[in-house]
């Protein structure tokens, strides 16, 4: 027999029975709006089923949800159900505006029902047509998020502080839910942002390593023939001559021109010209193996490096590509017969560096010319055929005799104090009609004659004229001049520096002379005394481009220099080449435990400079810290960069 049951316990179970079920409901909602969010593409959908389930809830016509933008200077319906919820979905609002401003600006609920409270002009479109809201936040647990709005009962009555709280109960239930979904969203859209930006990016990154691609190919090669230009026939040049050097071995250069080009030009015009540059180029390139460059120097001169070749080799290499020449070349209905006239030099008989051999190739190649030859080998007894030798010749003179030979300075760095400790005074020439030529093409003239003593000694001249100035402004540092063998060999140097260095009354320990390896070398002997003179005078001694030459320790150690300069050709490579690595280290530490300072040349770029520190190198100079300058330029250099900042000597004290 069942137990009798009062009404009030029955009330009571009823009660707990109605809570029950509420919250399995409110459960459900929960779990599927969770669901929801949780979807591939259901976060929409999500706001739609929280709309309508408040609507069901209170009973109204139209239930909206409107959430504050990020800069919570506006507001945006972002789902909607019942009357009007098209209309309303995805509308935008700023905050002043409207009933749900009110609320969003205030952070409470809009709890009276009517919009009595409203003026006019507050209200929005809807609001005016509408005749009784209720409206809760909408918060989730780590920000603010918008709001619920009901808007007029279905049975035409009043909300009441009763639907009040069950929308607020509501509210509190999915606010969590809201915010997930907001933060998914977000969380979407920027991934997708990511997304674009790392496409672009990658993009940007391949358009820009085409056009770095493409822009070292323009800057190295020919834009006619796509062959090599003249600075990356000098750059594999000096790689084949390095290579030669190490291994022991021969490297060739040949230089050619085609016989009576300009004829063509003039008779057929530069289109037909161009087309048979090209032509011959392409004869030219099949006739070669891989190692070889073959580049365009301009007009119709070509030049080719032959690595590992003898002069036997590039004699057999210079007679296949006049074998190339033989058959006629056609080009627009037109059959051309193209002759060439080709000059030979071999390293290092011929010369021991790019620019002697690229000299020395052409003078053989106008031998070959003038004689009506195929080719012709280099000779020294070659250089009085060279026209343009001789030209500049006369104009070297000439420009020494009225002074106008110019020096550019280049600064040197100190690696411990990261100061500018000293200058390299380097020859400038500017020709009337010519324009600049490089010293490369004029100091070798200079060595073969008597003019590159008193051409030693202007510059030297200029060079210290200008550091007295400098001292004069207060800055105070080194300068050195290179001398050549042919410097070495007189008797009255010594003399004709000291008179230079008394005459503007500057510090002989300001001095620095740099003299190459094989100028030392060439005469021994002559050279220790005329070096020990100049050490006794109390000036600097530097070798320069140690480890290019053929120096003996022997003499190394009994030489009175102070300093060695590492050749830039080790530099360049360093991070890269583990043997010029290994020959830096070693001269570095070579020349530290012979008690000298080691300096750096060429250095371009952070990397090599920090290694060079780490290698506790003393000094170095390149294109990183500055290229060479005119004496106007380089005091703008002292005054404004950071590495000339501390190069001033202390002001005197006063009193």
């Amino acid at each position: 027999m069942r137990p009798q049951v009062d009404s009030n316990t029955r009330n009571r179970i009823r009660e707990l029975e109605d809570l029950l079920h509420q919250k399995e409901a409110e459960l459900a909602l929960l779990t599927e709006i969770s669901e929801i969010v949780a979807s591939e593409d259901g976060r929409d959908t999500a706001f739609v089923v929280i709309a309508e389930r408040a609507r069901t809830l209170l009973g109204a016509k139209t239930v909206t949800i409107p959430l504050l933008s990020t800069d919570q200077t506006s507001y945006t319906y972002r789902a909607a159900a019942g009357q009007n919820a098209e209309e309303l979905t995805g509308a935008e609002l700023p905050i002043e505006v409207g009933l749900c401003g009110w609320v969003l600006r205030n952070q409470k609920p809009w709890w009276r029902g009517t919009l009595d409270d409203l003026e006019e002009n507050e209200r929005n479109y809807w609001e005016k047509q509408a005749g009784n809201i209720i409206l809760v936040p909408l918060v989730g647990k780590r920000r603010f998020l918008g709001g619920i709005a009901a808007i007029d009962k279905m049975d035409g009555s009043s909300f009441t502080e009763q639907d009040l709280g069950l929308l607020a109960m509501f509210s509190r239930q999915v606010g969590f839910a809201v915010e997930n979904a907001m933060y998914l969203e977000e969380l979407q859209t920027a991934t997708e942002h990511m997304e674009t930006y790392r496409i672009q990016l990658e993009q940007s990154n391949r358009q820009l390593l085409r056009t770095n691609e493409e822009l070292e190919h323009l800057a190295l090669h020919d834009p006619l023939t796509g062959l090599p230009n003249r600075s990356l026939v000098v750059d594999r040049m000096q790689q084949a001559i390095l290579n030669a050097r190490r291994n022991q071995e021969p490297m060739a250069l040949l230089m050619l021109d085609l016989d009576h080009f300009k004829e063509v030009n003039d008779t057929l015009g530069h289109l037909v010209g161009d087309k048979l540059l090209t032509r011959v180029g392409e004869r030219f390139q099949s006739s070669l193996r891989e190692p070889d460059t073959l580049g365009r120097l301009g007009g119709d001169e070509f030049a080719i490096v032959l690595p590992q070749a003898s002069q036997e080799d590039a004699r057999i290499v210079a007679e296949k590509l006049q074998d190339a020449l033989r058959r006629p070349v056609d080009i627009e209905q037109n059959s051309f017969s193209v002759a060439a006239s080709i000059g030979i030099a071999v390293y290092p008989e011929h010369g021991p560096d790019p620019s002697s051999l690229l000299r020395s190739a052409d003078i053989a190649m106008y031998v070959a010319k003038r004689a009506r030859n195929e080719f012709a080998i280099y000779k020294p007894e070659f250089d009085t055929y060279n026209p343009d030798h001789l030209s500049l010749l006369r104009d070297l003179r000439e420009a020494i005799r009225r002074g106008s030979i110019t020096a550019a300075f280049q600064p040197k760095l100190d690696l411990r104090s990261g100061i500018i400790v000293g200058v390299e005074a380097l020859a400038r020439w500017h020709h009337p009609e010519r324009g600049d030529i490089p010293p490369y093409e004029f100091i070798p003239i200079l060595e073969q004659t008597g003019l590159i003593k008193p051409f030693t000694l202007q510059i030297l001249e200029k060079a210290v004229d200008y550091c007295a100035q400098c001292r004069q402004r207060n800055m105070e540092f080194s300068v050195a001049v290179n001398l050549s063998m042919h410097n070495l060999r007189d008797d009255k140097l010594p003399e004709q520096i000291s008179e230079i260095i008394n005459r503007y009354d500057f510090d002989h320990r300001q001095l620095v002379l740099e003299i190459t390896e094989s100028a030392i070398m060439h005469d021994p002997e002559h050279s220790l005394g005329i070096l020990g003179q100049l050490d006794e005078m109390g000036l600097k001694l530097s070798v320069d481009d140690f480890g290019t030459g053929y120096s003996s320790l022997t003499y190394l150690k009994r030489l009175p220099v102070s300093q060695l300069k590492i050749d830039r050709s080790f530099v360049k490579d360093l991070i890269t080449d583990e043997d010029d690595a290994m020959i830096v280290r070693s001269t570095i530490e070579l020349a530290h435990n012979l008690g000298l300072d080691t300096v750096a040349e060429g250095v371009e770029d952070e990397q090599t400079l920090e290694h060079l520190r780490a290698l506790n190198c003393d000094m170095a100079q390149g294109f990183l810290i500055s290229r060479p300058l005119s004496p106007d330029n380089f005091f703008r250099f002292l005054a404004s960069s950071p590495w000339a900042a501390r190069s001033k000597r202390p002001e005197p004290e006063s009193g």
